[in-house]
């Protein structure tokens, strides 16, 4: 593959803006949350950086957060792909760390499970599926998410279980890139905010 290619072979993250419970620090998976004033306006401004490159494919979580977040950015088309959802923390969602840890000490969804919540395999699966269609394509692809799923994305993107997500901190509405040099799947860019 040369350079020239490898630029085209990215996967574009974007995570959704703030809402009350991602400015609380409140596990929010399933529960479908709009975003605060301040999301809002974060997310508007998402839609200069991005508006100047070609996308091949744009996705987005069923979440209406990750949804509006896409809109105001500029793409109000954006694709629904369930697989882009967040890790379903079951018994532990609205639920902070501090407070599942007076339960679990040092529980931390990277290493332990969540009680009716999704597996790391069964997260890994679906995001294994974003990243090949991401491969496929013939061009860059832009999702729109949320912070532990794109952290999980990122780290299957590297080969990496999902667990090594844990090591991509992720802000509200900043932009990440992925690609290739010279046949590995490397992080471009990370936590950028516009």
């Amino acid at each position: 593959m040369s350079p020239a290619e490898e630029v085209e072979d990215q996967l574009w993250l974007v995570r959704h803006g703030e809402t009350e419970w991602s400015l609380n620090g409140r596990h929010t998976s399933t529960t479908d949350l709009p975003l605060t004033d301040k999301g809002e306006a974060a997310a508007r401004t998402l839609a200069g950086p991005l508006s100047g490159i070609e996308f091949v494919h744009v996705l987005t979580s069923p979440r209406r957060r990750a949804v509006h977040t896409a809109e105001l950015a500029g793409f109000p088309d954006a694709e629904v792909d369930e697989d882009l959802a967040e890790w379903s923390y079951g018994d532990y969602e609205g639920l902070t760390t501090p407070e599942i840890r007076k339960t679990v000490p040092d529980w931390s969804v990277w290493t332990h499970p969540s009680p009716g919540g999704e597996t790391a395999q069964q997260v890994a699966e679906r995001l294994d599926r974003v990243v090949a269609r991401a491969r496929a394509a013939d061009g860059k692809t832009l999702v729109f998410a949320h912070g532990h799923s794109l952290r999980a994305l990122a780290a299957r993107w590297l080969g990496l279980d999902v667990s090594e997500g844990r090591l991509f901190a992720l802000d509200t509405s900043t932009v990440s890139v992925l690609g290739v040099d010279r046949g590995t799947q490397v992080v471009r860019q990370w936590n950028c905010l516009p």
